[in-house]
């Protein structure tokens, strides 16, 4: 390969080679296991004869420079004049200074790599690892970085190997220590483990193998031993009589692996100057002639053949795992895509900020449009989450206010005849309070005796609590005592008028028989408040899953909710004060002919005593009993007709009142209103934010940034592996 005899060999099919050199070239090893050589052996094996087989690269032998680090190097066919690169990949665990040291680090202007050349990389990449004493007196041993070259040109065969350092039972005063013999095995065994690499276990032959840590080790990770291949150095140095030993692991005899074993010899100490071209041929001269080695089948020893045998290995091994290969690039890809998509849309810039909230604005609104109209059907997250239903809770909770007011907002019943004591509407059959979908999902349970009420239905959030009154009770309406207190009210404020009332006392009996119309007009719109409230909220986390964005959003928005609810509670202090402190007044029909209807029954009532039945006419009564019928004292009368009028006047306030409370207050302020709370989040909303809101509500985090980047990188390498298998 570089600097040898001008052969081409090719370690597997060039085509399937390339494809590997490519996946490795676009990072796809970081993410999938990819077939490779991967060189493991106990320290002193002999391991470059192994390399310098492989690659033709003249590693150094010095005991200073022995692999101290994994060193990575990969063979590259290109159409540009030869190249050499050579670069370190930090560890993960690295500084964030040392990654950029190494990062920086890179020698690539040198078209040869020789013996000197190679020395010198390995001094200098030594000391970018700290592997040198420094200036407080510590020298580390080992590094988890890993040394790149990378070897191109038009006659390179594709090509990758990994060397890393040898594995060590004992530790060496002053040099290694407890922890880097557990560093070299983890680094190891992480290589070893990859099930689509074939190991060359690196085994001197004048020791006993049963001593080779590295062959324990490999047999973990490859129990079958269908990617190891066991190799032999240093037969020259075998003891006399112990070759034996040697020629039976090589034919199979002991120790067998499926993939065999194969014998190289070492260069001497005196060959170590000449090229290796020459050290080659001496080793091929050794396999010749030296007795018993000569013995042996070709195809078992020498670095020719070992060439050979590990094409026809890597090309096998290769083809068996590449649909595996495609399979899991396949899958990791698909991963990584779900896991961009649960990071949701790119938002690194403005623009991708504020295109992130306008989406999310728009299905905001949609949603909203569609609670509005109860459209429920449209979409499946109305029947994941009843709280949506905002339509239905307002309209439940207003006819639960409606009837409420009706039925129990007045402080005294009326007398005999009085229709408040059901409905409050002679036209309405029901005395029961319609149930509320409780936007809360929570009701007040009352456990106190019937002579209270209940105002609120749904709890509060903690976010309003200062802003809506707290839950009270107000006491049943009083009977019995109504027209005593009349009588009072009229003695306590009668002039001088004669026949007539006091035009003021209509107002007086008024406020004091609506007085509770505050507590249950207050507790009605808290309530509406909370139920658009929670609407909203349950809405956002609909659209908006990330919890940081969410409470973002909400952050700008809250100061402009609390004012939307302040308009609405606000105006209901408006109404409050014109129906309770207000002069009376009404254009509305309804008024006389309730007070006519009143007055006829009292009539009616006065005369049933007096009528009797005519067959012809049916119960009638006379012309003069009419004329002389005067029960009641100029008092009573006035009171009975204060009675009628407070009564006639009290039905037509409070179904004016409840209108007013549910069109205005509640539908114009809270819901349906051009400037509601609901239409608050909208496209409008996002484009008004600076950079600076839109960074720091939608902005994605440093860590966050950080796996986007990683993702986006993986993704890209993956999808470009994928088309490279196809």
């Amino acid at each position: 390969m570089m600097e040898g005899d001008g052969s081409n060999f090719g370690l597997a099919s060039p085509d399937l080679l390339e494809k590997i050199d490519r996946l490795f070239a676009c990072n796809v090893g970081e993410y999938v296991d990819l077939p490779q050589l991967v060189v493991v052996r106990d320290q002193s094996s002999g391991k470059s004869s192994v390399l310098e087989a492989l690659t033709n690269l003249p590693f150094p032998r010095e005991s200073g420079l022995c692999t101290r680090f994994a060193t990575q190097i990969t063979f590259r066919r290109s159409s540009q004049e030869k190249q050499v690169s050579v670069s370190v990949i930090p560890a993960d665990n690295a500084t964030e200074e040392h990654k950029a040291a190494c990062r920086a680090w890179t020698m690539n202007d040198f078209q040869s790599l020789d013996a000197a050349s190679f020395a010198d990389i390995m001094k200098q990449v030594n000391t970018l690892m700290g592997l040198v004493q420094d200036e407080s007196g510590v020298k580390r041993t080992f590094s988890n970085d890993v040394l790149r070259l990378e070897i191109s040109s038009p006659n390179e065969d594709h090509l990758s190997v990994i060397d890393v350092p040898g594995i060590f039972k004992r530790t060496t005063s002053g040099v290694t220590t407890k922890t880097d013999m557990e560093m070299v095995a983890d680094m190891v065994r992480n290589y070893m483990k990859n099930p689509r690499c074939v190991m060359l276990a690196v085994v001197p032959a004048n020791v006993d193998i049963a001593t080779q840590e590295i062959l324990k080790k490999a047999e973990e990770v490859d129990p079958e031993g269908t990617r190891t291949l066991g190799v032999l150095t240093k037969p020259d140095l075998v003891d006399k009589g112990a070759e034996k030993n040697v020629i039976d692991l090589v034919e199979g005899k002991t120790h067998q692996l499926k993939l065999g074993w194969h014998l190289l010899r070492n260069a001497g100490q005196a060959e170590l100057g000449q090229p290796i071209t020459e050290r080659q041929a001496t080793g091929r001269r050794f396999f010749d002639e030296k007795s018993p080695w000569n013995s042996l089948e070709k195809d078992k020893v020498g670095i020719d053949s070992f060439r050979n045998r590990l094409q026809e290995i890597l090309a096998d091994h290769i083809r068996r795992e590449f649909p595996q290969v495609k399979a899991e690039i396949t899958k990791k890809l698909k991963g990584c895509q779900l896991s961009l998509q649960a990071l949701g849309a790119k938002r690194q810039t403005s623009a991708e900020q504020s295109q992130y909230l306008m989406g999310m604005a728009m299905k905001y609104q949609k949603l909203s449009e569609e609670a509005l109209l109860s459209n429920y059907g449209r979409t499946d997250v109305f029947d994941r989450n009843p709280n949506l239903r905002l339509a239905t809770a307002v309209v439940n909770r207003s006819d639960q206010m409606s009837e409420a007011i009706a039925t129990k907002a007045h402080t005294f019943y009326f007398e005999a005849g009085d229709t408040q004591r059901g409905s409050g509407d002679p036209h309405e059959d029901s005395n029961e309070v319609g149930t509320i979908i409780s936007v809360a999902a929570i009701h007040i349970e009352d456990d106190d005796p019937p002579s209270t009420i209940e105002i609120r239905h749904v709890l509060d959030h903690p976010e309003l609590e200062d802003l809506v009154p707290a839950p009270q009770k107000v006491p049943e309406p009083q009977s019995g005592s109504f027209h005593a207190w009349l009588k009072e009210v009229y003695r306590s404020s009668r002039g001088f008028e004669i026949g007539t009332l006091n035009s003021s006392l209509l107002a007086v009996t008024m406020k004091r028989q609506s007085m509770k119309w505050r507590s249950f007009a207050r507790g009605y719109i808290a309530d509406i408040v909370t139920i658009v409230y929670t609407f909203i909220v349950d809405l956002l986390r609909v659209v908006c899953p990330i919890e940081r964005v969410r409470l973002g959003i909400m952050s700008l928005l809250m100061d402009r909710l609390i004012e939307k609810y302040r308009l609405a509670l606000s105006h209901v202090e408006f109404l409050l004060e014109i129906e309770l402190d207000g002069t009376p007044a009404t254009l509305n029909h309804y008024f006389n002919d309730n007070l006519e209807k009143s007055r006829q029954r009292c009539m009616h009532a006065g005369m049933q005593s007096r009528s009797f039945s005519d067959c012809k006419h049916g119960n009638v009564v006379k012309l003069e009993d009419i004329i002389q019928h005067h029960p009641m004292s100029n008092v009573d009368h006035a009171i009975q007709d204060l009675h009628d009028i407070l009564q006639s006047y009290y039905k037509v306030a409070r179904k004016r009142f409840v209108d007013s409370l549910r069109m205005q207050a509640v539908d114009f302020h809270l819901i349906t209103g051009p400037r509601t709370p609901l239409k608050l989040f909208s496209p409008t909303f996002v484009v008004g934010l600076t950079a600076t809101q839109l960074e720091e509500v939608a902005g994605e985090d440093l860590t966050l940034k950080r796996r986007r980047i990683q993702l986006e990188k993986e993704e890209k390498n993956l999808e470009e592996g994928k088309k490279i298998l196809s």
